[in-house]
């Protein structure tokens, strides 16, 4: 394996394409939606929209053909927002090799459908066995940074997982394999949607009992999830779920915690998305995650609670008080 394509060049797929880079392969390609974005990876060896205070390695190169982007490439790496990835993969899955592994760094449930990202990616022709899932508690900024960090690497073959660890392992970026894919993708697209209720509190002015609070039940809305969906509990407790929720809800680098503070400080939902590099994808998924959840009976109260605000049915301050009011029960209930 010489080769990778990063297929999103936003914050995450720029850190990622480092990270490769950094390692043995000799060429590393981000596959760009924007001629100006791809001109600046070139020419700069910097992101212009995303990071770009970091200078990526030389290895890095970016195009705006996606055949031309994963021409030979032993991974395929896919950062696209994750309601835009059907979309993507209809119009240039194709391109990518058939013996390239798969790697999604994508953290959200497919609004409609109710699919995990890996599921949008099997329904496109791809093996399930090409498949990895990469989550943690991954801020692109200080990847970018080389500043430690440690994440999961799922597959339903471990092969592939081993494969792709092998890959992506820095001194700074440690990776983790195991074979539960379910578990990690739900910690990081749950994740997201917590963020945003956590961020609202703080917005609001509570503290850190405030949401601590909502992390821990939070953690408890994904373990539910999790176990419906046939996910391994100790995955939640892990990398991808515990690790991931706690520096997603307390970092203000993630834009699902900003998010959610510019909202309990009285922004509406437009006015948020309409500033620049806002996009988080709690306020896409949060609704689907609800959904998903009401097919399989499980109980999820700050998820529903952020879908309503996002939705516009609801306050921030209502949020609280409908949290603060439901009816008593045993904490594992």
């Amino acid at each position: 394996m010489t080769r990778a394509a990063v297929f999103g060049a936003g914050s995450w797929g720029t850190a990622f394409a480092q990270i490769l880079a950094d390692g043995e392969l000799e060429q590393v390609t981000l596959w760009a939606r924007r001629d100006e974005v791809a001109r600046g990876i070139n020419e700069e060896h910097r992101n212009p929209d995303y990071l770009h205070e970091i200078e990526l390695p030389a290895s890095v190169r970016a195009t705006t053909d996606p055949g031309a982007a994963a021409e030979g490439a032993g991974l395929a790496v896919l950062a696209v927002p994750s309601q835009s990835l059907r979309d993507n993969l209809r119009d240039w899955g194709s391109q990518i090799p058939r013996d390239a592994l798969v790697v999604s760094l994508m953290k959200g449930i497919e609004l409609g459908t109710g699919q995990r990202m890996s599921e949008v990616i099997e329904a496109s022709g791809i093996e399930r066995e090409r498949i990895v899932v990469v989550s943690g508690p991954n801020l692109s900024r200080e990847i970018a940074q080389r500043q430690p960090a440690a994440s999961v690497v799922a597959c339903t073959d471990y092969d592939a997982a081993e494969q792709v660890a092998a890959q992506v392992a820095q001194p700074y970026f440690r990776p983790y394999t195991q074979t539960d894919v379910v578990g990690a993708e739900i910690g990081g697209a749950v994740k997201n949607v917590i963020a945003l209720a956590v961020g609202m509190a703080e917005g609001l002015g509570y503290g850190d009992n405030t949401k601590s609070s909502l992390i821990t039940r939070g953690l408890a809305e994904i373990a539910r999830l999790g176990q419906a969906l046939g996910a391994d509990p100790a995955t939640l407790m892990g990398l991808a779920g515990v690790g991931d929720l706690i520096a997603t809800c307390m970092s203000p680098l993630s834009r699902n915690h900003q998010v959610g503070v510019a909202l309990g400080e009285g922004a509406t939902i437009a006015e948020v998305l309409a500033r620049p590099h806002q996009t988080a994808e709690g306020v896409k998924s949060c609704g689907s995650v609800v959904e998903l959840a009401a097919r399989n009976g499980v109980d999820m109260p700050i998820c529903q609670g952020v879908a309503a605000v996002v939705g516009g049915r609801a306050t921030p301050a209502e949020l609280t008080g409908a949290l603060m009011s439901r009816a008593r029960k045993h904490e594992r209930g």
